[in-house]
């Protein structure tokens, strides 16, 4: 009955309540790893962690090389040399048999935390909840991925999965977007189905929709002058910008789901020279294609030629992930995972987000994905981010039931 457990589904479940010491140990261990975007030395032990984990499962290993991002992305306060990351790809005996149905499940190894700041280990405050730098965004949800896979086979059972797992994801996987959509392509040819390991939402809710976000950079070019000996020769870049980010303000349509935020600013370096030079970078939300194209086409009208007259405003845009919208396949796998969720008592909703994933990606290549796979939690990207650790067993249980249902080779 699928509203009842199975024999087989109540022997995983009592072995992952077993191991729930051994995953908040795990979660220790992978959140004193500092893995802060770009920083090469935690990624690299975090990586191999991974390979050594899913080595023992049977899987067969394999980088992928990642892409070079455009040079504008980078903001003033990021590095400019940082070496495009490789993804880890990680696939099943089953997978590599070619049985199905298969299942593509994705997650990403960085954080958006200072790899030397003093935000650095997993402290419990409360007999349920601990903090830590990555412990719900994303660490958390790769404990409960592992364990679920390890659990899967020590009962016996075969899935053809495959495992992605990039470093960029916090800088919006410009570096691996490729190799996330390439292998979404082929899972959904296969008719597959794709889940990613972010935390659910605050109250356990999956999300089953997300919008789109793009990245943009305006940038002005004027003349320089000295301010006292030369002002009115000089055409203030600073000035044009103030007003671009004035137009650029006039797009948000809340109504519509449509959002414009200007971060990053960039200017003159001193208050007695006229800048011939600001920049502004920005970040786009958006419902759908239709209003994707709609703020890119406002944004770029902005932009001058090389023949007008002084200042010139160019415009740069990267729509990197595209809106995921629910669709019927996303609700049926939701439906599925919360009838589970409910005879093993950790009763969950559904709900919307504005954030992304390496979801969007995912479901953009026609991929059927779920997003939200992870443990509950809050604070995302703060260093007050906190994980409820009594939310892992449930969490891990509830993926690995729902493999077995829907993914099992053996059926």
């Amino acid at each position: 009955m699928a509203d009842e457990l199975t024999t087989l589904e109540q022997l995983m479940l009592t072995k992952l309540r077993a191991r729930e010491a051994s995953m908040e140990n795990d979660l220790r261990e992978f959140v004193s790893i500092p893995t802060g975007t770009g920083y090469e030395e935690g990624l690299t032990r975090f990586r191999a962690l991974m390979r050594e984990r899913l080595t023992a499962l049977g899987a067969e290993i394999s980088e992928i090389a990642g892409d070079l991002r455009p040079s504008w992305v980078t903001q003033p306060n990021q590095r400019g040399d940082i070496t495009a990351p490789v993804a880890l790809r990680a696939e099943s005996r089953a997978a590599r048999a070619g049985r199905t149905p298969r299942v593509l499940i994705t997650g990403h190894l960085d954080t958006v935390h200072d790899p030397y700041g003093a935000f650095q280990s997993l402290s419990r405050i409360s007999s349920t909840r601990a903090t830590g730098p990555g412990a719900i965004d994303m660490k958390g949800g790769l404990v409960i991925m592992l364990h679920a896979l390890e659990v899967l086979q020590e009962c016996g059972v075969e899935i053809a999965w495959t495992v992605l797992l990039n470093s960029d994801e916090e800088t919006g996987s410009l570096h691996s977007a490729r190799a996330i959509r390439a292998e979404a392509r082929a899972h959904a040819l296969s008719g597959g189905i794709g889940l990613a390991m972010e935390p659910s939402l605050p109250d356990g809710s999956l999300v089953l929709e997300r919008l789109g976000s793009a990245t943009f950079r305006i940038e002005c070019l004027g003349r320089a002058a000295h301010a006292g000996r030369d002002f009115a020769h000089g055409i203030s870049a600073v000035n044009a910008l103030a007003q671009r980010i004035l137009d650029a303000a006039k797009l948000v349509d809340l109504d519509a789901g449509t959002v414009i935020n200007i971060g990053p600013l960039e200017g003159a370096k001193t208050t007695n020279i006229v800048a011939d030079s600001a920049r502004a970078w920005g970040n786009a939300r958006f419902r759908d294609s239709a209003r994707d194209a709609m703020v890119e086409r406002g944004l770029r009208a902005m932009a001058t030629n090389a023949q007008s007259p002084l200042p010139h405003t160019n415009i740069e845009y990267e729509a990197n992930r595209p809106a995921k919208p629910e669709i019927p396949a996303v609700r049926a796998i939701a439906t599925e995972l919360a009838t589970i969720a409910h005879v093993i008592g950790e009763p969950i909703g559904f709900g919307k987000s504005g954030g992304v994933s390496d979801g969007n990606l995912m479901q953009a290549e026609g991929l059927p994905t779920l997003d939200t796979l992870g443990p509950r939690g809050g604070n995302l990207h703060r260093s007050d981010e906190y994980i409820e650790l009594d939310s892992m067993v449930p969490r891990c249980a509830m993926l690995a039931i729902f493999l077995t249902r829907r993914t099992r080779v053996d059926q």
